[in-house]
């Protein structure tokens, strides 16, 4: 292996060398292409014709250095600054969780709900517990016919979801609220409420990656002692802001999606109910759509 304090001669093998530090420490080898791609600022075709071609002093020194940060524990994307979602870029912090390729599923079956139940209605779309703001930007951009509103209890992620609202041209409206208290107390009501609550246990703690555990916010992440606390309460107020007809769509953590279900159910009896897995069998996201309550 190149020692590291030795400049590779070439692109290829600063890549070697990232990748086999990185597994040699129980890491991730696709970390170290991320971070070279960042650098070097060129796609993934444009890095593999660049192997051959030698690696600048400057670029192996600040792509050694976020190796080396990265071994600690710090997330990839918290070093690059960002996350691709949905085919945008995203800014990420220590204030937001990191988009995850689940919630690309979630949105893309919100999108199908909506033409399925709405046509090319204008509707009203509630994105809780927003984040980065990737869900209600994405079905902004994807779907112009939405008018798109967003909430989160905490202002640091409010600030970084209207920069990414900001920078891709999305007009979302973003509100202070925890969970729909600022909705119910302006009476107000959506065709569709979507979210990604926190869903880990609290005793699931110590058993997260470092990279999530020290670097996410915990406020995003643990959903009370048994995971469920924050959809008893979201599901406990969403009679309160869906229209009669309407659609709610859930993300879940894996074996949470019929107890989940159940809570719907109960909450909205007229509604059709149903759990989806994602593309690697999973539980992941819970629906219930069509008629929500009776009159």
């Amino acid at each position: 292996m190149l020692k590291s304090n030795l400049t590779p001669k070439t692109i290829h093998e600063a890549l070697r060398w990232a990748s086999s530090f990185l597994v040699d420490l129980g890491g991730e080898a696709t970390a170290a292409e991320w971070l070279l791609l960042h650098h070097l600022d060129v796609n993934r075709t444009k890095l593999f014709m660049m192997f051959n071609d030698p690696i600048k002093q400057d670029i192996w020194d600040a792509f050694r250095k976020d190796i080396l940060t990265h071994a600690e524990g710090v997330p990839v994307q918290h070093l690059m600054g960002y996350q691709e979602f949905y085919g945008r870029r995203f800014h990420v912090n220590q204030h937001v969780l990191i988009p995850r390729p689940e919630t690309e599923e979630l949105v893309q079956h919100v999108l199908h709900f909506k033409k399925e139940l709405f046509y090319d209605q204008s509707i009203e779309v509630l994105d809780v517990g927003c984040g980065s703001g990737a869900i209600a930007i994405t079905l902004s951009k994807e779907d112009a016919s939405q008018k798109v509103e967003a909430v989160d209890i905490s202002l640091e992620a409010l600030n970084v979801a209207r920069l990414n609202a900001v920078e891709l041209d999305a007009k979302i409206d973003f509100f202070e609220s925890d969970l729909l208290q600022t909705p119910l107390k302006e009476n107000k009501k959506y065709d569709i409420v979507v979210s990604n609550p926190p869903y880990i246990p609290l005793g699931e703690h110590d058993e997260l990656a470092v990279h999530v555990r020290d670097h996410e916010p915990h406020l995003a992440l643990f959903g009370g002692q048994d995971g469920y606390e924050l959809y008893r309460r979201l599901i406990k107020e969403l009679p309160g802001v869906i229209k009669k007809t309407g659609l709610v769509a859930l993300e879940v953590g894996a074996g949470q999606g019929e107890t989940v279900r159940q809570l719907l159910q109960e909450a909205l009896p007229q509604a059709t109910t149903e759990v989806k897995l994602d593309i690697s069998g999973k539980d992941r996201m819970v629906f219930a759509y069509g008629t929500m309550m009776a009159e």
